[in-house]
């Protein structure tokens, strides 16, 4: 409350002294401008870092936001993967049941489109700058047009048509026009291009930077470009230009799995050769919420946490028992309210005495038991690492050839990772192969903010989350294509009416 005190009390000095004529006049100690803001490596690398920084919040206390919480909401939640056992926003997004004015989807909007932004201002005073080398001016505009291709594949994906601003139309801004959504073609020609721009001029690390005086890890790199334009080529079944990228990535001989698949996701481990691009934190100086939202409820050694993203119990009992992956979770513990947690035997089953039935389960993708128990956390997020690459050649060389033997072992190297059960060429045909791969994306990348535009890629969003709904004695809620994407935010068509929301969920 002292927070909110301090600002009512300079709102009221505020109202008090307006009304003293004499201190109407301002005085003016400084102004930052594009024409004194702009003038060193320093403010380059400023502008550049805030734009990273847009992936997950403004500052410490609001570093939930995009892809370090709330972008799961959309990507997850929606799915027969997440599950969220409170009400409002995120209880709708969990029934599969939303409307143009929920918060989590207006949310995430808004902050996708807040990096843009930032995005599109660094490229354009970046750009005629003349205090750094055409080299790193070329490093920088790469670093940015990377970062707004992930902002960008993350909006189409969500809401199909979007308004695509660039560096252009903070250049010549018209603050009037209602700018009508630009089809997604239109936006993946811009990302295409922006993209082999980045693999061209970015490098491989940062070790020999003459930009960054380390190896600035998390930072984007060629692989990265490369890894993002092989997701653009699969959503577009350009399945041999995809096949072909994820070649590339791999033939760059820098990256591999992890040993182990718990170990990947320790909070001490925030970088790894695995690791393509990530959102990185650190418990005490740039912390993020994910333990709040993903720890589990009344647990005796991660207190105080709110089980706000968590998985089906549907979902896990999907992974075999020899799975390591299926060792990922809080299925049972004796919780601080004297109560054992765990799985109800059967749907609907009363608890006994003593127990509690919970209706999902906690995952320790986010949440390490062995790691820090602080409000903010150290954990970071994967938005593109290597077992999504195999498994993306293996996907587009089984759509173009079916269940070839290299397709097979891609997807049996991210299984024996984990032990998990391989796969094997008998009676596998092309229609089997492309089942078990979506079964082990989701497997292997449950809340990493695939497992929604999986479903669609796929043709199986309909058919897969209502069969989870029906099983769990839920409404099957899907239809398509009219689902194939949320809806524009109402606040957002208020103030911009050409976002019609005509034909989708309200």
């Amino acid at each position: 409350m002292k927070k909110y005190s301090f600002i009512l009390i300079i709102a009221a000095a505020v109202v008090q002294f307006s009304c003293n004529k004499t201190n109407l006049e301002p005085k003016i100690y400084s102004s930052l401008t594009s024409q004194n803001a702009f003038l060193t490596k320093s403010d380059a690398i400023a502008a550049v870092n805030a734009v990273y920084a847009r992936l997950k919040g403004p500052s410490v206390g609001d570093n939930f936001d995009y892809w370090t919480v709330r972008h799961f909401a959309l990507t997850d939640l929606t799915t027969d993967v997440g599950h969220c056992s409170y009400t409002g926003d995120p209880g709708q997004l969990s029934l599969v049941q939303w409307n143009s004015a929920n918060g989590l989807i207006a949310e995430d909007y808004r902050q996708i489109y807040k990096l843009i932004a930032n995005a599109n201002n660094a490229i354009l005073n970046i750009s005629p700058m003349t205090a750094i080398t055409a080299e790193q001016k070329n490093q920088f505009l790469a670093e940015m047009k990377f970062l707004r291709a992930v902002a960008y594949m993350d909006l189409t994906d969500a809401w199909g048509p979007v308004i695509l601003n660039t560096e252009k139309d903070v250049a010549n801004p018209n603050y009037t026009t209602k700018t009508p959504p630009s089809p997604v073609a239109d936006v993946e020609a811009l990302l295409i291009g922006d993209l082999q721009n980045s693999i061209n001029v970015l490098p491989i690390d940062y070790t020999k930077s003459d930009i960054y005086s380390t190896n600035d890890v998390g930072r984007a790199t060629k692989g990265a470009a490369m890894t993002l334009l092989a997701k653009l080529y699969l959503r577009q079944h350009q399945w041999q230009k995809a096949a072909d990228m994820a070649k590339q990535v791999i033939d760059l001989g820098i990256y591999q799995l992890y040993p182990t698949y718990a170990g990947l996701f320790k909070e001490t481990n925030t970088w790894c050769s695995e690791n393509i691009f990530s959102v990185l934190s650190d418990a005490n100086v740039n912390g993020t919420e994910l333990l709040n939202h993903f720890g589990p409820l009344s647990h005796p050694v991660l207190t105080d946490r709110w089980q706000y993203y968590a998985v089906t119990w549907d979902f896990y009992n999907s992974y075999g028992d020899e799975d390591d992956r299926k060792k990922m979770f809080f299925t049972e513990y004796q919780g601080v309210d004297n109560l054992t947690h765990k799985e109800a035997p059967t749907l609907g089953a009363t608890a006994p005495a003593g127990v509690l039935y919970m209706p999902d389960v906690a995952t320790m993708k986010y949440a390490d038991p062995n790691g820090a128990n602080t409000y903010y956390d150290g954990h970071s997020v994967d938005i593109l690492r290597y077992a999504d690459v195999l498994l993306s050649r293996a996907e587009a060389l089984n759509e173009l050839s079916g269940p070839t033997a290299e397709a097979i072992s891609l997807v049996n190297q991210v299984k024996a990772r984990s032990h998990a059960k391989l796969l094997t060429p008998a009676n596998l045909t092309q229609v089997s192969m492309r089942d078990a791969l979506l079964q082990e994306r989701g497997w292997e990348l449950y809340y990493e903010g695939k497992r929604r535009a999986d479903l669609i890629r796929f043709g199986k969003y309909a058919d897969v989350v209502n069969a989870y709904l029906k099983r769990t004695g839920q409404t099957p809620t899907v239809q398509m294509p009219r689902d194939q994407y949320f809806p524009y935010p109402l606040n957002q068509v208020t103030i911009n009416p050409n976002l019609n929301n005509s034909g989708r969920q309200q």
